[in-house]
């Protein structure tokens, strides 16, 4: 299991590069996290929707209610404008970091 410490300040970037690839409902971003680790990291609910909130207050993602399926309408999020540029600067901030991090990380010897 990866350890949630490592992995929290870049669960919004996670969440939005989900969807940003189609729009997504709660627990089916949560399925995908825990998918694509191969369960090596699963997001807690209320970490999710807090995380979901704060990407709807600074008007990253916006949602709307889907069709009714299986008992219930599910609120879906799609991203904005706004959210697609600030995942293109989230991840070129990623990629200085593990470049960074690799260089002072990698054995010198």
């Amino acid at each position: 299991m990866i350890n949630s410490d490592i992995i929290r300040g870049h669960l919004e970037s996670v969440i939005l590069k989900l969807i940003i690839e189609k729009d997504m409902y709660g627990y089916e971003i949560s399925n995908c996290i825990t998918e694509r680790t191969e369960n090596s990291f699963k997001i807690k609910e209320a970490t999710l929707y807090s995380i979901v909130s704060r990407l709807q207050k600074k008007d990253l993602i916006e949602s709307y209610i889907g069709e009714k399926s299986h008992g219930g309408k599910r609120r879906y999020y799609k991203i904005t404008l706004l959210g697609s540029a600030y995942y293109k600067a989230k991840l070129l901030e990623w990629k200085e970091l593990k470049n960074t991090l690799e260089t002072l990380l990698e054995d010198k010897s």
